[in-house]
């Protein structure tokens, strides 16, 4: 039977909730007018629900662009991932905007024209509603490969999902940073739990030979828990291949900061005995190649295919925890009860 985890507990993050809020007030401060209407949305507006991994151009991102701030508002601005993400999330952001600069260079070096604007600061920051106060709020740092979504709830509780990190090129081939990967362990942990299982083990884990064009939950504003496929599950694996496992979903985890990747590591522990492993496509690098793992209320999906396998896409959903509405729904819960007994 799986264990159940009180979540009243596990996503309360009293200390990165003060200082988020303090870092969104600090960032509207530094701006003008202007500057702050674009950045800010009523946090019950459904623009909180929109987002994508792919360029602005393909879905205009909601918020102020880093290119219409000064040095210190980028600053301030950027100064929430490093709060709200650990210090090798926040890193691995700064090098996926910054792959913007050898993706332009690839594409001319290979002569392919494409509609986008390839550039480090076209990434938006927006914040929704209030954070001075206790009712809920959240911010979004999005663009190109990147979907960073925080929402605050009762003032110390945090959902951090949907989480999402991509990479193109995913190992640079051209200029001063030749040979550079990004999100290298997503793509390495994975395959070495696939060549180490036995056969008739891989056998269940491998669901096809060829890789899924895309992750399959696409940027909806609802994970389909049921698009991506099972697999191997965790319980018929041996001792070794579970700790394989257990190493890579912590690594998606730990994307965030202490305080909130231990306070989900328990709700994800508790889950691993129904976890399961899919993959498709080649098990070589350079081979297209997809991954999903699985589990009652979260899901892991990685994509490989693109531009020679050499594009990442790797996400974390909840199931009923994105955008923190299962967090929002005991508030207004806990609200209506608070009016009708008064």
């Amino acid at each position: 039977m799986t264990a159940t985890v009180d979540l009243s507990t596990t996503d309360r993050a009293p200390a990165t909730a003060g200082r988020m809020a303090a870092a969104a007030i600090d960032f509207l401060a530094a701006l003008n007018d202007q500057q702050r209407e674009t950045a800010t949305l009523p946090f019950g507006d459904d623009r909180r629900y929109i987002w994508d991994y792919r360029p602005p151009e393909s879905t205009p991102r909601n918020g102020l662009r880093l290119i219409n701030m000064t040095l210190e508002q980028q600053v301030k601005a950027l100064a929430l991932l490093e709060i709200g993400l650990s210090t090798r999330g926040a890193y691995q952001v700064r090098q996926i905007i910054d792959l913007e600069v050898p993706l332009l260079a690839q594409e001319r070096i290979e002569g392919r024209v494409t509609p986008f604007v390839r550039h480090p600061e076209q990434y938006s920051v927006c914040i929704f509603g209030d954070p001075s106060g206790r009712a809920p709020w959240a911010w979004h740092v999005g663009g190109h490969h990147v979907g960073v979504h925080f929402t605050v709830v009762d003032g110390d509780r945090i959902a951090s999902v949907p989480l999402f990190f991509g990479a193109n090129p995913a190992e640079v081939r051209h200029g001063p940073t030749a040979g550079q990967r990004t999100l290298p362990e997503e793509e390495d942990l994975a395959r070495m739990l696939l060549r180490s299982l036995p056969p008739d083990q891989k056998r269940i884990a491998l669901i096809s030979p060829t890789a899924f064009p895309d992750i399959l939950t696409d940027c909806y504003r609802v994970a389909n828990a049921f698009a991506p496929p099972r697999g191997l599950a965790w319980s018929r694996m041996d001792g070794e291949h579970r700790q394989q496992l257990a190493r890579l979903v912590r690594h998606y985890v730990e994307r965030n900061n202490a305080e909130l990747s231990s306070a989900y590591w328990r709700k994800v522990e508790a889950e691993l005995e129904a976890t399961t492993f899919a993959w498709a496509g080649g098990e070589q690098h350079g081979q297209g190649h997809y991954y999903a793992i699985k589990a009652p209320s979260y899901l892991i999906e990685y994509d490989n295919t693109q531009n020679e396998a050499n594009h990442i896409h790797s996400v974390l959903r909840d199931i009923s925890g994105d955008w923190g509405e299962d967090l929002l729904a005991g508030h207004y819960a806990e609200s209506h009860r608070a009016t009708a007994t008064s």
